[in-house]
Order: C-alpha cells, then structure tokens, then sequence
C-alpha cells in the first residue's frame, strides 16, 4: 500500500478512536472524567486542579484535530511534507488522548500520568517538527496545523502537572497542608520553566502560550476561588502563566529563522 494512503488511514482511524474516547470522556457514552477514578480528576480534588471552565479548551482542540485530519486528504497535501512529517505522531497523540481516557474511566491514575507524559512528549515533537519546516500555506491552514497542535501541546502540559497532583492526592500522599502548598507552587515554577524551554526551542508559538497561560490562569482563579482555597498557589500560577507568555512574546520579537509561529 501507497505509504501516504496508509498515513492518511492512519490519521483517520485514530481520528475515530478520539472521538469514541471523548464521547467516555464527556459522559455520552461513560462515566465523564470529573467523576472517574474516584473524583481524583475533578475541579476541585487537588492544589493543581484548574477549574472546571478550563476544560472547554477542549472543544477547539478536537475542533483542531478533526480539521487536520480532513486537512490531510485534500490532493495538494498527499504529498505535503508537513503532513508526512506530523502525521504518524498526529496520529499517535489523537491514540494516547483516547488511551488516557480509557484508563481514567478504569481508576488507573498512575497509568494515566504514564499516558499523559507520553501524550506531551509525542505534541513536543509534532510541534517541533512543525517549527522546523516553513508554514506555506493560507493563514487559516496556519491556525488549524501550528495553532492546533501548539494549543494541544501548552494544554497538556498543564494537564500533566495536575494529573500527577490527582495521583498523588489519589495515593494519599501529602507532607502537610502548608508543605503541600508550596509542593505544589514548586510544580507551578517547574511548569513555567517549561514555557520558557518552548518559547526558547520553537521560537515562541502564540498558540502554546495561550493554552499553556489559559490553563496556569484557571489554576490560579481556581485556588483564588474555591476549594482547596490556596492564595500561595494561586498567585504563584498567576506568576507563572506571566512567565510564560512574557518568555513567549519575547521570543517572537527575537530574529528567528522563516518558519512562522502560531
């Protein structure tokens, strides 16, 4: 079989098994991930929880993904080299989502910390991938390919963190109420060092920033908010979102090589 026939069937079956994940994931046809694993999930359950609102940036990513999955069938992109060179990992990062809610919906929350760690390494490299090869196309092919994808990426990178505070929340770790706290803000700092890292590296993609500074932001309202009220994590994700769209912003008045950044 035609190697970029089988990376287009590719794309859509994994396209598919998105969808039937997110279906789990919202309830239609499960259990919706706020309510799985015990509540480990859920808005309100850790330090790093971002509030319920958050989660609506969801919507525009799968919007993304369904985009370029019609994206890549169109006959001037069969052959395109951004396609060939994101769609397997496309591909893959459309399974992990799926595979992440799957073992959610099972109460495996270390499993999907795993999951979720593997999911943000495969974005790192679609987008990288990305960064490296000039954007050719109309603006709006920009916003669906680098704008998707770089959302995805600065999302579950905030994900990340507060999947792994729900699974050490879930196994009943804790050195204390005020420890926790500034556990927690540490995680906050070791997250904005990571904008810092993608602005540096991919040439400061407003797509990330804007995701990863969306997520921090609900953190931080979250914390300010509601409960587990915390105003030192509170302000300390407010600190770290400014880091991150500051370095971002910086990065893209920096002289940088053609490739555009969205």
């Amino acid at each position: 079989m035609d190697r970029d026939l089988l990376r287009q069937l590719w794309v859509t079956a994994s396209a598919a098994l998105c969808v039937y994940g997110t279906l789990l994931g919202f309830g239609v046809i499960g259990t919706p991930v706020e309510e799985s694993s015990s509540g480990a999930l859920s808005a309100d359950a850790t330090l790093l929880a971002p509030g319920g609102p958050a989660f609506s940036i969801w919507s525009v990513v799968y919007l993304g993904l369904a985009a370029y999955t019609v994206w890549q069938w169109l006959p001037a992109r069969r052959t395109d080299e951004r396609a060939r060179r994101t769609g397997w990992l496309a591909g893959a990062s459309m399974l992990l989502n799926a595979a992440w809610i799957l073992v959610t919906q099972a109460g495996l929350v270390w499993v999907s910390v795993l999951v979720i760690l593997a999911l943000a390494v495969v974005l790192g490299l679609v987008v990288q991938r990305l960064a490296g090869l000039p954007a050719e196309g109309s603006l709006a092919e920009r916003i669906v390919i680098d704008g998707t994808f770089g959302a995805y990426l600065g999302w579950v990178t905030v994900a990340s963190c507060a999947n792994v505070a729900a699974a050490g929340a879930a196994s009943g770790w804790t050195v204390g109420p005020m420890a926790d706290q500034f556990l927690a803000a540490a995680v906050l700092a070791v997250a904005a060092c990571l904008g810092v890292v993608y602005a540096r590296r991919l040439g400061g993609r407003l797509a990330i920033a804007l995701a990863f500074g969306w997520g921090l932001a609900w953190i931080a309202i979250a914390r300010l908010t509601d409960v587990p009220h915390s105003p030192i994590v509170g302000t300390a994700a407010i600190f770290a979102a400014v880091v991150v769209l500051a370095s971002n912003l910086l990065a893209r008045l920096t002289p940088a090589p053609a490739s555009v950044a969205a």
